[in-house]
């Protein structure tokens, strides 16, 4: 009797399991069924399979995207963008998990004031965003892009590097500057190593963001030479009318690559994630 109640919260784990991961699925799966039918199909029976399978959406939105020029762009962006980011996370975080403050609440306060940019919808930020870059004379620049995605992105590393380098022993970093390093050195050769696993899951949501990031790029990038992949799915939509079929097909390119790289990596991102939990 106790075996038979014991099984049922394991089935019923499962079972929601199940289920989330259907719905999670679903769109994606629905998005490539799609991208087979031609626009009259779309509009018409959106949720019927395919009357024939025909790769001339495909077709032409490889013929429309210039894929190697956005993706020459994204990547430009990504890596000025992280390497802002990833910086200047690192240094906030040390400074509020081992710089002394007058008080405890200033340093709490200091970790929740960038904390809480992650509950900041993007879409509330564009306007001042786009107001800041015109008044630094950046519209137009691939600097009024990198900067705003670079800032946008400090909340998550902040929050996953705080919290990894509360339970890092300050016992280490003191044997360090006994033994004759410096502020600089301790931190690139004795924490740095250490927090790895923080920094792969940082570094990969990053990745992921500024590869699907809309809202910002839509609004700063006026010039089509700078445009990211983000943005392609965007040069289906005409002034009075709307390539459906070709903007799906699109989409689904877009989205294959960062399936990849988040199944490739996955390991990672469970890795640093956890990584703060460990005591010690």
């Amino acid at each position: 009797m106790m075996s038979k109640t014991r099984r049922w919260p394991k089935a019923l784990s499962r079972i929601v399991l199940i289920v989330i991961t259907a719905l999670t699925a679903f769109p994606f799966l629905w998005l490539f069924v799609l991208s087979f039918k031609t626009d009259t199909e779309i509009l018409n029976s959106p949720f019927s399979l395919p009357e024939s399978i025909s790769f001339s959406n495909y077709e032409r939105a490889l013929h429309t995207l210039p894929l190697i020029k956005m993706f020459g762009n994204t990547l430009f962006v990504a890596v000025f963008a992280l390497a802002i980011s990833l910086v200047c996370t690192f240094m906030l975080s040390y400074a509020i998990t081992r710089l002394q403050f007058k008080s405890k609440r200033l340093q709490n306060g200091l970790y929740l004031l960038f904390v809480a940019g992650l509950t900041i919808p993007p879409y509330i930020v564009i306007f001042p965003t786009y107001r800041m870059i015109v008044s630094m004379g950046l519209l137009g620049n691939r600097a009024s892009l990198i900067l705003p995605l670079a800032a946008t992105t400090m909340a998550l590393g902040v929050l996953l590097m705080v919290g990894f380098l509360r339970d890092f022993p300050k016992e280490i970093e003191e044997a360090a500057i006994i033994d004759g390093c410096n502020i600089y050195q301790m931190c690139t050769r004795v924490v740095l190593p250490v927090i790895k696993p923080v920094l792969a899951t940082v570094i990969i949501f990053n990745v992921l963001y500024f590869w699907n990031e809309y809202p910002i790029s839509s609004v700063l990038v006026n010039d089509p030479k700078m445009m990211t992949i983000s943005l392609g799915a965007s040069m289906f939509r005409g002034r009075y009318s709307m390539d459906y079929s070709g903007m799906i097909a699109a989409t689904v390119i877009i989205i294959i690559p960062q399936l990849l790289f988040y199944l490739l990596f996955q390991k990672h991102i469970v890795e640093g994630m956890t990584a703060g939990a460990v005591k010690g």
